[in-house]
């Protein structure tokens, strides 16, 4: 079988993603294998797509191989799926699958991506290998690959496929107008509009004319169209120590002092390959001079988004959990599919109180999930991520259950108690009294008015 490996790493042949893909070629020369440095060649593929159309096309099985940078795939592999649709290359009942390595932070979104996209492109679709990063260290990770392998081969023989994401109706929406007249505005909270607005998109611009008319404060408007990037993230780690990042282009300074000081976010953007155009996922990983830190914990957020949303359930995931890993309040979004002028005004209506009362949420299991992960990760690599773990030092982030001494000592000897048989039969019954009581007790005292 002749094997495609689209090499979305911005590391090319030194990522560390690729190896399981080479490790899988060294096991198998049976199968011919094309390996395409598509994420360093991003830039020379916008000006001369047809080597990646020719191998395209004459590949059976085609490899999306990728490190998960913020959630989905890097921003290369999202300018490359551009293409590859815009070219209109055929790749109708060929095989697809993916080889990534991450530590397993929103793995899932990013491979539902690839699929969504995949199955948009009318190709056989077979669930992928999502490995740690070190995986193919150890036996074990390497027995899972070769499982994966063979599991690979075997599936395109006979299934099963992933199934295709429900598709939106075709009719087309009428292109939303902006109405709403100006709300009188108050002062002391900046709100920044991020958006990749393209200059034709009507509908979009709408919506963001109407929000902030309906918005009571000032709000600027950045659109990433306009801003030099020089490129994606290349996944160096050179800001890891410093946090300034190895481009010159100036992007880290622009986002700390143009966006990160705003006391209210809203991100602006059309639905375009089930997340939007590319250069919002440039904009998502040029972050990571940022590292892992949560700098911008407590500022709410909201969106404004022109498309079919509700078809959309890895976007909707993304949108969620974004905000619960960055501690943001999350006060809505807003869409063109139904009602959009009263979403629009409600949505504008929510960042403002969320801003004025400095609203919180506790984290569900997005924002605990993946924070824990971050926590294990920082930890164990903070010989390299100083200002990574300096900050996690400093805000309490490293809250290992192992430090609980007190809380663990207290259930052995709860655990040891009920062991007894006497002490058992005087509980019976009374264990849920004993748990609710100091809920009680708080509740006692709102009405009291101590609260």
């Amino acid at each position: 079988m002749k094997i495609l490996v689209l090499n979305a790493s911005p590391k090319g042949k030194n990522s560390a993603t690729v190896h399981t893909a080479l490790y899988l070629q060294a096991l198998h020369p049976e199968h011919q294998f094309i390996v395409l440095p598509v994420g360093q060649r991003i830039r020379a593929y916008e000006k001369d797509f047809a080597p990646v159309r020719t191998e395209l096309e004459q590949a059976e099985l085609i490899l999306f191989c990728y490190p998960v940078y913020t959630f989905i795939a890097p921003y290369q592999m999202h300018r490359l799926i551009e293409l590859i649709k815009a070219d209109g290359v055929d790749l109708r009942g060929k095989f697809a699958s993916q080889i990534t390595t991450s530590k397993h932070f929103y793995d899932v979104t990013a491979h539902r991506y690839i699929e969504e996209n995949c199955c948009d492109l009318g190709m056989k679709v077979i669930r992928g290998l999502s490995a740690d990063m070190e995986d193919l260290l150890c036996e074990k990770g390497r027995q899972e690959a070769r499982n994966f392998f063979d599991q690979l081969i075997f599936s395109c023989q006979h299934g099963p496929f992933v199934v295709p994401p429900v598709q939106p109706p075709v009719a087309q929406r009428p292109v939303y107008r902006p109405c709403l007249p100006a709300e009188p505005r108050r002062q002391g909270k900046d709100v920044v509009i991020v958006t990749n607005c393209a200059p034709d998109d009507e509908g979009l611009a709408g919506m963001i004319a109407d929000f902030r008319a309906a918005l009571p404060y000032e709000s600027r408007v950045v659109n990433l169209r306009e801003f030099p990037f020089d490129g994606g993230c290349l996944g160096c780690f050179g800001c890891a120590v410093t946090g300034k990042c190895v481009y010159k282009d100036g992007f880290d300074e622009f986002l700390r002092t143009q966006i990160q000081t705003a006391d209210g976010f809203v991100y602006a953007f059309a639905i375009a390959d089930h997340y939007t155009q590319s250069s919002f996922k440039c904009f998502d990983d040029r972050q990571f001079c940022n590292g892992h830190r949560t700098v911008t914990h407590g500022t709410p957020i909201a969106y404004l988004i022109r498309g079919d949303y509700q078809f959309e359930p890895n976007l909707r995931m993304i949108v969620e959990g974004r905000a619960e890993v960055g501690g943001n309040y999350l006060a809505g979004v807003a869409t063109d599919e139904g009602d959009t002028t009263a979403e629009i005004r409600s949505l504008a209506q929510n960042l403002a109180f969320a801003m004025e009362n400095h609203l919180t949420r506790p984290a569900n299991f997005y924002g605990v999930g993946g924070m824990k992960i971050f926590r294990d990760l920082i930890y164990v690599m903070q010989g390299l991520m100083k200002a990574d773990h300096k900050f996690y030092k400093s805000h309490g982030i490293y809250d290992f259950p192992q430090k609980q001494k007190k809380r663990i000592w207290q259930m052995r000897l709860v655990g040891a108690l009920m062991a007894v048989p006497s002490i058992q039969k005087q509980a019976k019954g009374k264990m849920t009294e004993a748990i609710v009581g100091p809920y009680q007790k708080v509740v006692e005292q709102a009405r009291s008015g101590k609260e």
